[in-house]
């Protein structure tokens, strides 16, 4: 069953949030996954256990409250944000190998622009180094109802990364950000979306589960 893949542009977020939730409550074992590539206007999003503390000085951005995993994290123009919309049964994974499987696309992507990037223990999210040791670039939060997930990744692409110093990023203080642009990646955020998608459908069309 081929994923379907939306392009919904620079879109608001508590709306997206919603129709996200909507698909999946919808769904059935029939209804064919779905990866949604968007901007956002900026918005902090503090995830379910997320402590409101982290958030440091009021910038004027809101503050949404969500559903996913995770602490507190910005979306802004210029963040490539893909929301992944599928069923866990149908493919046969595990929440975490899927988390994998998903920082793996964002490191293979990266790699072929030759920057060395990893993930790192208990800190979902692609991160600088060869060890993960640098600054994030990119983050993920997921939530799973019924074997389905959604929610998603964010890939700092060309953006104003002013926004994260107001809050401990992910819940870690002093965490450094960082994004392609940076690195003299030449992507726009749309470009990076596509090749993005396009090596999440790898991943996602891999049939044996990495062994760690």
């Amino acid at each position: 069953m081929d994923t379907v893949i939306r392009r919904l542009g620079r879109v608001d977020y508590v709306p997206t949030w919603e129709a996200m939730q909507a698909f999946t409550a919808s769904r059935t074992p029939e209804t064919p996954d779905e990866l949604w590539i968007v901007e956002h206007p900026p918005v902090f999003t503090l995830g379910q256990a997320g402590k409101p503390e982290h958030l440091l000085q009021d910038v004027g951005i809101p503050v949404v409250k969500i559903d996913r995993g995770g602490q507190i994290t910005y979306h802004g123009p210029g963040q490539v944000v893909i929301y992944l919309l599928l069923d866990l049964h149908r493919l046969k994974l595990k929440v975490r190998e899927m988390v994998r499987r998903i920082e793996q696309a964002v490191i293979d992507l990266l790699a072929t622009h030759g920057l060395a990037v990893n993930r790192r223990d208990n800190a979902p999210g692609v991160y600088l180094g060869e060890q993960g040791e640098g600054a994030k670039i990119a983050a993920l939060g997921l939530r799973v109802k019924n074997g389905c997930t959604y929610h998603g990744l964010s890939l700092n692409v060309d953006m104003d990364l002013a926004p994260f110093a107001a809050i401990n990023p992910c819940g870690y203080p002093g965490l450094a950000v960082t994004q392609t642009r940076d690195h003299h990646i030449p992507l726009t955020p749309q470009q990076a979306g596509e090749a993005l998608c396009q090596h999440l459908l790898q991943q996602l069309q891999r049939q044996q589960p990495e062994r760690t």
